[in-house]
């Protein structure tokens, strides 16, 4: 039985990988992919219509994101609230709750983008940058008090993967 919440699109319909989690409660439409061990939560929209959207490899998308002709990276961390518009974020990034980011963004490899940022149209971030504020300014990680590495672990994708795995109903 497909699910009702999958939809085509022009001869597209999403994908979704044996080893991922999609909520029966998220809306996939069109051009779709979500890569092994990743997993979409409830209230996600991830909609492929002007341009694919691409969920990589361990990558996780909380609850009520939207993203739309968004590509994100392996092992990204998609924070809850969270709305991506036409947008590239990099491998290992993590973009927090209630975060816009509007078209023709690119975030770079482990970026922390800090929740309630609005990243401007066209804003290109660095890889490993610290991102906060509306508008977005961005800092090199390393020139912040920033505890990168602590951060990562914290919100390591592992975690979510296995929680994704106790929720046997929701997926």
């Amino acid at each position: 039985m497909i699910d009702s919440r999958e939809y085509a699109f022009e001869g597209n319909r999403p994908e979704i990988h044996e080893d991922a989690r999609v909520s029966r409660e998220a809306t996939l439409v069109g051009d779709v992919s979500v890569g092994a061990d990743a997993s979409v939560w409830p209230g996600v929209v991830l909609r492929g219509d002007v341009a694919p959207v691409e969920v990589g490899s361990e990558s996780h998308v909380g609850d009520n994101a939207v993203l739309h002709a968004v590509t994100a990276g392996d092992r990204v961390m998609i924070g809850h609230g969270a709305v991506l518009n036409e947008s590239t974020i990099g491998d290992g990034a993590l973009v927090g709750f209630n975060t816009t980011v509007n078209a023709e963004v690119s975030v770079g490899d482990r970026c922390i983008v800090a929740s309630g940022t609005v990243v401007p149209q066209g804003y290109d971030i660095p890889p490993e940058s610290f991102v906060r504020g509306v508008p977005a300014r961005a800092t090199p990680l390393d020139e912040t008090n920033i505890d990168a590495e602590a951060i990562f672990e914290a919100y390591s994708t592992g975690g979510y993967t296995d929680l994704a795995a106790r929720h046997g109903d929701l997926f």
